[in-house]
């Protein structure tokens, strides 16, 4: 929401949850993403990865149980978008579920299972912790 400062676009979907944010939490949350020092700047004031983030922790400020990430680190520098992977895998080992979609070869193969589609069809999955193991 381009009216909206970092930290308010991270609250915004406690509204709709009806739950109560607290600074704490957000700060929490800014902190995952790379953004502590960035919460009160509006959208027009962050480059694109930093806004990438923002819907990322907007994505996280629930503790849902399952996240679809479509490209999450397609506009971000390579630092930060291991960055995102390694929070990422974190709260994987934490028992999140997180499915993700992207053309990044790089970041498909630190995945634990691969799924490859082709025309919309699945052409197959590969269990990538056994083939890291080999």
């Amino acid at each position: 929401m381009p009216t909206l400062t970092a930290r308010e676009n991270i609250e915004l979907p406690l509204l709709f949850s009806h739950k109560k944010g607290n600074e704490a939490g957000i700060d929490g949350i800014l902190k995952m993403v790379g953004l502590s020092d960035r919460g009160h700047h509006l959208p027009g004031q962050l480059s694109g990865g930093e806004m990438q983030r923002v819907a990322i922790g907007r994505a996280l400020i629930n503790d849902p149980k399952i996240v679809l990430a479509d490209e999450p680190t397609g506009n971000l520098d390579s630092a930060t978008s291991q960055m995102i992977f390694e929070l990422f895998e974190e709260l994987n080992r934490q028992g999140m579920t997180l499915i993700i979609v992207t053309h990044n070869l790089e970041l498909a193969r630190k995945a634990h299972k691969v799924y490859t589609l082709k025309d919309g069809q699945i052409l197959g999955c590969e269990d990538m912790r056994c083939i890291q193991e080999r």
